[in-house]
């Protein structure tokens, strides 16, 4: 959509094909129905977040920043708002609110928009593409071509493997698909009985083999498979499907704003308080109520003993429970309930300036079928504006020279 309306600027004569019912479907579950556009951070913020070749982005992400994004919204109605982590958001909160203002561009542009079409493979004149025919059998010709096929997340949008299939057809190079920002999977049954459990404001650093990954702060959930949460589905964005064979261990400190000695002081007090307690009973301050079974197995301390009767020894081995509370990773949950799909087209492929492939002319790429992709808070969308505008730019000025 945002390739189709940066063409439609310079050209006249502008054609969307629409493998769904209905443009935006992907787009109108994201941030959980909410759509987290883009993110209002200064600009090496957004390279930063991205984890995949950054460097590809320089061209795209600079015709078109987060700036550019959030005024082409507000120009077309949509009110926005930043929320904590400079994350955008529509103000009504409401993902259809954006794939509307995208269809009013494109209707006061004259772009057509044709739905319910897949593109099957391209035609071509030699080294240029000539038009597009449908797993109908139609053919649309065109001069220019601008390939947003996104990735494998998500089946249900409609999302597939056709990005890759067509590369192969065309003779260029990808790379093999990974799903990532996505929940991760274990087998430890205490993680399992803890389902439903959100933490917030807790520390974690996940681990494969002795090498840390991953560390950061703030909120995750334990569910039937393992955990999810916005701290695990960062966490997995900077790990590779084969670390996932390896030893990896998340580890999670429950009170990180606590040195091993203030959190041992902060227990002492509590058993003071609770001094005729059993043990079992005595951590409903310190912790929520359905994690504590679970902590009090693993601490090794009887639930049954008095606290006053709880061993500094057995206090040290508490603290250092609650300080580095282990999850044995397994795996994940894979491209059903993965937010982007890593790998794609090779950036090698792609002529950055332009989004037009080195080996077809008159071909564009756009989105997550390139192989960039980035963290949580408005990141990737902000790609998939940003390569979005570009391939539309520069084909239809080509196309105007």
């Amino acid at each position: 959509m945002m390739a189709a309306a940066a063409a439609s600027e310079e050209c006249d004569n502008v054609l969307l094909l629409e493998k769904n019912e209905k443009l935006g479907k992907k787009l109108f579950i994201t941030g959980k129905g909410r759509c987290n556009l883009t993110n209002a951070c200064d600009k090496q913020a957004f390279f930063d977040s991205v984890m995949t070749n950054p460097k590809f982005m320089y061209s795209s992400f600079y015709a078109f920043d987060n700036t550019s994004v959030m005024q082409f919204f507000e120009e077309s109605g949509l009110r926005l708002k930043t929320e904590r982590g400079d994350r955008v958001f529509p103000a009504s909160d409401h993902s259809s609110d954006v794939i509307k203002a995208l269809e009013m561009r494109l209707k006061e542009r004259n772009v057509k928009v044709v739905k319910n079409v897949r593109a099957e493979s391209l035609m071509l004149d030699g080294d240029r593409v000539c038009g597009v025919v449908t797993a109908g059998g139609d053919k649309y010709e065109a001069d220019r071509v601008v390939l947003a096929l996104g990735g494998i997340s998500y089946p249900g949008t409609g999302a597939c493997s056709d990005a890759f299939r067509l590369s192969k057809e065309l003779g260029i190079s990808s790379v093999a698909p990974e799903p990532s920002l996505v929940p991760m999977t274990s087998d430890d049954e205490w993680v399992k009985n803890l389902q439903g459990l959100s933490l917030k404001n807790v520390g974690v650093s996940l681990k494969c083999g002795e090498k840390e990954v991953f560390s950061g702060f703030g909120e995750m959930l334990f569910t039937h498979f393992g955990v999810s949460g916005p701290l695990v589905l960062s966490a997995s964005g900077y790990v590779k499907e084969a670390m996932y064979k390896k030893d990896m261990v998340l580890h999670i400190d429950l009170k990180p704003a606590l040195l091993h000695k203030q959190l041992d002081e902060r227990i002492l007090r509590d058993f003071a308080d609770e001094k005729n307690k059993q043990f079992g009973n005595s951590l409903s301050r310190l912790l929520p109520s359905k994690l504590i079974p679970e902590i009090v197995k693993m601490s090794g301390i009887d639930g049954k003993k008095q606290v006053n009767s709880v061993t500094k020894e057995e206090r040290e081995r508490l603290v250092n429970l609650l300080k580095d509370l282990r999850i044995n990773i397994t795996g994940n949950r894979g491209f059903d309930e993965a937010i982007i799909t890593r790998g794609g087209i090779s950036v090698k492929e792609i002529d950055p300036k332009t989004m037009e492939s080195k080996k077809i002319k008159g071909l564009y790429f756009a989105g997550e079928m390139i192989d960039v992709d980035a963290l949580t808070g408005g990141f990737n969308l902000q790609i998939a504006w940003s390569t979005g505008y570009l391939a539309g730019k520069s084909c239809s000025r080509i196309q105007g020279e």
